[in-house]
């Protein structure tokens, strides 16, 4: 498949200091990439260059093959945004916010009009096409910005964190149509802190930290080779730590999340026979996830 985008050695610097260092990835047409880190990993900053509202300090950009440093207007025509707020104007009604934004792309009005039912309808918004911006709820007004982001039909799609404070029903309607678009050949890139979205949804991740990316791959690769295929978890005191990292240390990954302890099982390891040297009344055994592998590589302390 073609790379819709390509990054090499991309940096974004304020003042001194690089908060995006010397990245590199590229994203093939049709493929769901994601973009996963702790708060001030880089991720929003990366967004921006990639769809043109930031420049870039150093390194090369091409979307569709096209220089973003040089025809960053072009590119605009051809991409959606879905950022992480949702920009929506209060004085106008969920219609009118998408005919103005028609005119941003010069769509002919007969052709937006059309557009606009239709992708009102698409959304569910069609009964609400006459209400005030204040009367959406916030599930309402995700589905009227991916909407927005669909006006001009683009071919790729950037979606920041595009299912934050949702509930459950209104997530799985994102899900959904992220999924229509992938089949309908659309190149997608989000952000998320929801590894159960981003497992879900990506074909292929980034992990970023401090500005750089630290692993790239399928969920699947990516958890097997960080983590392996089974987690076992238990509860530990203090004064138990020694003997742990005595018993385990040498024969499984390990790590200390305050005083639980996590065992990483790969393939041709028996996770099983711990069950029988631990006494502890809350220990598990379960399938390794993605969320194990952000915490193995971004660290498990709170960020602002």
């Amino acid at each position: 498949m073609a790379e819709t985008i390509q990054v090499s050695s991309l940096i974004k610097r304020y003042g001194q200091k690089n908060v995006v260092d010397g990245i590199q990835f590229s994203v093939k047409a049709g493929e769901c990439f994601g973009l996963l880190g702790p708060n001030g990993a880089g991720k929003t900053s990366t967004m921006r260059m990639l769809y043109g509202s930031s420049k870039i300090s150093a390194g090369e950009l091409l979307i569709l093959d096209r220089d973003i440093r040089k025809e960053a207007k072009w590119i605009k025509s051809k991409i959606g945004v879905v950022p992480q707020e949702d920009g929506l104007d209060p004085d106008f009604t969920t219609r009118e916010n998408l005919m103005v934004y028609s005119r941003y792309h010069k769509i002919p009005t007969a052709v937006a009009k059309q557009r606009i039912e239709e992708l009102l309808s698409t959304v569910g918004l069609l009964e609400k096409a006459n209400a005030g911006i204040e009367t959406l709820s916030g599930g309402m007004k995700r589905r009227l910005c991916i909407a927005r982001a669909l006006l001009n039909q683009p071919e790729i799609l950037f979606l920041d964190e595009p299912t934050t404070g949702l509930d459950p029903q209104a997530r799985q309607w994102i899900w959904t149509k992220i999924r229509e678009l992938q089949k309908a050949g659309k190149t997608v890139v989000l952000t998320t802190h929801y590894m159960d979205e981003a497992e879900q949804l990506c074909d292929r991740l980034a992990i970023m930290q401090e500005g750089r990316i630290f692993a790239t791959g399928t969920p699947r690769e990516l958890i097997e080779k960080h983590v392996g295929h089974e987690v076992v978890e238990f509860d530990f005191k203090k004064e138990e730590l020694a003997y742990l990292q005595e018993k385990f240390q040498e024969k499984y990954q390990m790590q200390i999340l305050g005083e639980r302890v996590r065992l990483f099982i790969r393939k041709g390891q028996d996770g099983k026979s711990i069950l029988n040297l631990i006494a502890s009344d809350s220990m598990t055994v379960r399938r390794a996830t993605l969320e194990d592998v952000f915490l193995k590589i971004t660290g498990h302390q709170l960020r602002d």
